[in-house]
């Protein structure tokens, strides 16, 4: 092939140095575009620091914001009572029948406290539903399967049947407070049951609920309850559904349907080491996403 001349008053040294000054732009733009990233960190999930052993964030479109070992079966502890709140509300069982507190209803197994005194506390269903909910006293959730038909292990049969029903395939349930450490789930099969759950009127009240009094004793003294997830007392969040738990096997869990703006969003967080970890997890969720952060679906 013919050699081509260059062009005239254009030599090779010309070339060379245009060549040079491109790729030293070139350069400078990428140092520029690193240094900018540097000063304003996070502009993907990976910035998103999550404690929590598990965790999967999704909006309603089923749009994937954030998930850190999703598929990883793992004892739930009180979030089953959601589960028990469904399969309560789906038996068409009445929710004014007053329940009382019976020996039964004691927990044996690890001796967790409760402030509904054996032989003395009797609430409606709604109510016994409200605090277990809330509050997750394990006696009142224990006496909502013991009162319902069939009793307890018809009861815990309808809880694996209404999972299966919601497509939770590696969800397992035996018994309806959670303290049972045989109770397990995944951070993907526990948006379905929010999902789920939050299709209740009685639950989204109860859950998003701060606090509340019941009368339950013979002298109409009150009880004031808490609701064990502090972010509903939170001016700066709206939180639609929501649950915690806490066995030593499960750490520390919070599952949520909540709005951060605008947006709404499934927020699964299990076995935290801390108490407060999960409420930490999502304060950075949320101060991430408001922050403008590009998320998944966007």
């Amino acid at each position: 092939m013919p050699h081509l001349p260059l062009r005239q008053g254009i030599s090779i040294n010309d070339t060379r140095r245009v060549l040079m000054s491109a790729l030293l732009l070139v350069a400078l733009i990428l140092c520029s575009n690193a240094f900018a990233a540097s000063q304003h960190p996070g502009s993907g999930a990976s910035a998103l620091k999550i404690s929590s052993a598990s965790a999967l964030i999704v909006d309603e479109r089923g749009n994937l914001i954030y998930g850190k070992n999703t598929r990883d079966v793992k004892p739930i502890a009180s979030v089953t009572k959601l589960m028990t709140a469904m399969v309560v509300l789906d038996s068409g069982v009445s929710l004014d029948t007053p329940i009382t507190i019976i020996e039964e209803d004691r927990d044996n197994l690890r001796h967790s406290r409760s402030r509904l005194r054996i032989g003395q506390a009797t609430l409606s269903r709604r109510e016994m539903l409200m605090v277990a909910l809330m509050s997750s006293d394990n006696r009142a959730a224990a006496a909502l399967a013991r009162t319902s038909p069939g009793g307890t292990p018809q009861f815990v049969e309808a809880m694996n049947r209404k999972a299966q029903a919601l497509g939770m395939l590696d969800t397992s349930f035996f018994d309806s407070s959670g303290l049972d450490n045989r109770n397990r789930s995944t951070a993907e099969d526990l948006v379905k049951m929010v999902r789920g759950a939050a299709q209740y009127p009685l639950i989204r009240e109860a859950t998003s609920r701060g606090e509340m009094k019941v009368y339950p004793f013979a002298d109409k003294s009150a009880l004031e309850y808490r609701n064990t997830n502090p972010l509903v007392r939170n001016p700066e969040w709206h939180v639609e559904v929501s649950k915690t738990g806490f066995i030593n096997e499960a750490g520390h869990c919070l599952v949520m349907q909540t709005e951060i703006g605008g947006r709404r969003l499934y927020v699964v967080f299990l076995d935290a080491v801390g108490k407060l970890t999960p409420v930490g997890d999502s304060n950075r969720l949320r101060t991430w996403l408001v922050g403008g952060q590009r998320i998944a679906g966007n």
